[in-house]
């Protein structure tokens, strides 16, 4: 067994900046934004202003409801705005139903920026193609903000979005606003709509077919529910992406963020260290056994 735990990471204790790590910050409510009926950005500052958070797009922060306690939530912010911080937040649990409770001025603990991030630098040069189901969106914003402020660095720019109604569309405006813009593609479709609605209807897979993209020269950038992610990863590689192309950003129960308790393991990976971003090619063994 210790020869196992030494292998896996395990035996090294969590001292120095990892145990600093373990501790929250707190962090001032200044705005809430409503998204949906269940779910809620949070743009959040330090209440000392060296504690501000540096983080790469696709990262997450463990966010603490005092009392209660903490759940990992991707930042939804712009990175090159480090002085605030924003996570997007659906109800599902008690930590998250009570973090969406939160009004301006209150208080609430921050742990991170933990995890990988989206592979921007590789991206560069390349043509890219992000695919966000429901709330999958958030973790996307990031690296959409950083694609259009450094856009002469990439080649096309294609946005997917799915959501289940028109009104579980996260970021609604933003996306319109997205769309009127010349160095970005932007295509939402909904499951299902009544007549007001004058989008696509369908799966969000099913834009995927409608792109001309330069395959060969594409990355990939998806992140949603899991069956969203199997179907997206099919299509995409059905028109020639390697796995190596297609990154995705993985869920699971995270709770230390430093590898340690190991809740999130998934087959060989930690998600929390090795991780949430993570290629196809790494995790393909395991990722259509949907008991893992």
């Amino acid at each position: 067994m210790p020869g196992y735990l030494q292998k896996i990471g395990w035996t090294e204790a969590v001292t120095g900046a990892d145990a600093d790590r373990m501790v929250p910050v707190p962090f001032l409510v200044r705005r809430r934004f409503r998204e949906t009926a269940d779910t809620v950005t949070l743009e959040m500052v330090p209440q000392q202003p060296q504690d501000l958070i540096d983080f790469s797009p696709g990262q997450f922060n463990m966010l603490y409801a005092f009392g209660i306690g903490d759940v990992p939530i991707s930042i939804s912010g712009d990175p090159a705005r480090p002085e605030t911080l924003m996570h997007t937040i659906r109800a599902v649990g008690a930590v998250s139903t009570a973090l969406l409770r939160l009004k301006k001025g209150a208080v609430l603990g921050v742990r991170g920026a933990f995890g990988t991030g989206w592979p921007v630098r590789e991206a560069c040069g390349k043509n890219v193609v992000l695919i966000g189901g429901g709330i999958g969106l958030a973790p996307l914003r990031p690296v959409i903000y950083h694609l259009l402020d450094n856009r002469k660095a990439f080649e096309g720019v294609t946005l997917l979005c799915g959501a289940r109604t028109p009104g579980d569309i996260v970021f609604r405006r933003q996306l319109e606003r997205w769309q009127r813009r010349p160095y970005i593609r932007v295509e939402v479709t909904v499951d299902a709509a009544g007549g007001e609605w004058q989008g696509h209807v369908g799966v969000v897979t099913r834009l995927v077919a409608r792109l001309n993209s330069h395959w060969s020269d594409t990355i990939a950038m998806v992140c949603g529910p899991e069956v969203m992610m199997r179907f997206s990863v099919w299509e995409l590689l059905q028109r020639g992406l390697t796995p190596d192309r297609i990154y995705l950003s993985l869920e699971r129960n995270m709770q230390c963020g430093t590898g340690v308790c190991g809740h999130c393991q998934f087959g060989p990976v930690f998600v929390c260290t090795q991780g949430p971003v993570v290629t196809y090619e790494r995790v393909a063994p395991w990722f259509h056994k949907r008991e893992i």
